[in-house]
């Protein structure tokens, strides 16, 4: 396997998954620093009518804190940053939010729920690359055809819209035929959860609910204090808030007083994304998380969290020898 720029000088295998709502400008920041890709959703970045638009100051932000922190520290950079577009065809902000980026010259694109080749097109005239999230290897094959340069494969037990495959047989499936970046996300929260996605072929981890018990991240404290008291045992696995299957905190479904053993099955066809969600505003308190959780034990600064991870990671890999 070989890891194409600008994922081929991570000093940590990991990219921080873009979690909704909750991955903002700061903990991106953090999370590059610190030496892992940050990432967040584009639909995260909202400004009311008439006010500047949001993403614009964003990727500013982004971009001059993480020039500044390169400048001061030459020999030891920051990890590059990444944006991700749902282009499903109810995004209507898509055409604008991809224009922003490629002024901005993101350094990596995450595409998700569709494969859109002139997405990808745009992402590579503007210098970036593209990695597209699948939760089969059917969807892999579709969206390095239409011109994703990596993938990422979400495997059972990851947070938000989840895939049922097994890692071991996802990953395996995909490096039958692809040789390109491959990412691993489901149930990732700790060091030698990373080392065992590179010995199962993965080149890089993809970890995105320990991140939800961070400082920096956009997260209800009540969202983030359940994260660090919950297990897989407390996940669910439903389509009845988006659309599309994933795992939420049972804990919060309760909250809202439905029984989390008990939802109803959700329309897909009704998925819409063109005002940033696709659940009602009732909803908004059910809370996404992977089953990977147990390890989180208390909220931390990203930084600490990242420093934990890699650690452990070394660790392992010293265990192995």
């Amino acid at each position: 396997m070989s890891l194409i720029p600008p994922l081929d000088k991570l000093k940590i295998p990991v990219i921080g998954s873009p979690l909704f709502i909750i991955s903002n400008p700061d903990l991106v920041i953090a999370q590059c620093k610190a030496g892992v890709v940050g990432s967040f959703p584009c639909l995260n970045a909202r400004e009311e009518e008439g006010e500047p638009n949001m993403l614009e100051i964003w990727l500013r932000k982004i971009n001059e804190e993480l020039d500044r922190y390169n400048q001061q520290n030459p020999d030891n950079p920051a990890a590059p940053y990444a944006v991700n577009h749902i282009v499903h065809k109810s995004n209507i902000r898509l055409e604008k939010d991809i224009d922003i980026c490629a002024k901005w010259e993101s350094p990596i694109w995450i595409t998700s729920l569709g494969a859109r080749p002139e997405v990808n097109q745009v992402a590579h005239q503007s210098k970036g690359i593209v990695l597209h999230d699948i939760i089969n290897n059917f969807f892999a094959k579709k969206a390095i055809d239409k011109g994703a340069d990596g993938l990422v494969a979400v495997a059972a037990g990851a947070g938000g819209h989840a895939g049922t495959l097994s890692p071991f047989a996802l990953i395996q499936e995909i490096r039958e035929w692809f040789k390109g970046p491959l990412l691993l996300s489901g149930s990732i929260a700790n060091g030698g959860a990373v080392l065992a996605a590179q010995a199962m072929g993965a080149d890089l981890a993809y970890i995105g609910s320990a991140f939800i018990a961070t400082n920096e991240a956009n997260a209800d404290e009540r969202y983030k204090e359940m994260i660090t008291q919950s297990s897989a045992d407390d996940i669910i696995y439903t389509n009845l808030f988006t659309g599309v299957h994933g795992n939420y905190l049972k804990g919060s479904i309760k909250a809202q007083g439905l029984d989390p053993e008990n939802l109803e099955v959700s329309d897909s066809s009704k998925m819409n994304f063109s005002s940033g969600a696709s659940k009602p505003k009732s909803w908004k308190e059910i809370w996404g998380s992977g089953q990977g959780i147990s390890v989180v034990k208390s909220i931390l600064p990203a930084s600490e969290l990242i420093k934990r991870i890699n650690n452990e990671y070394l660790e392992a890999k010293k265990n192995l020898l």
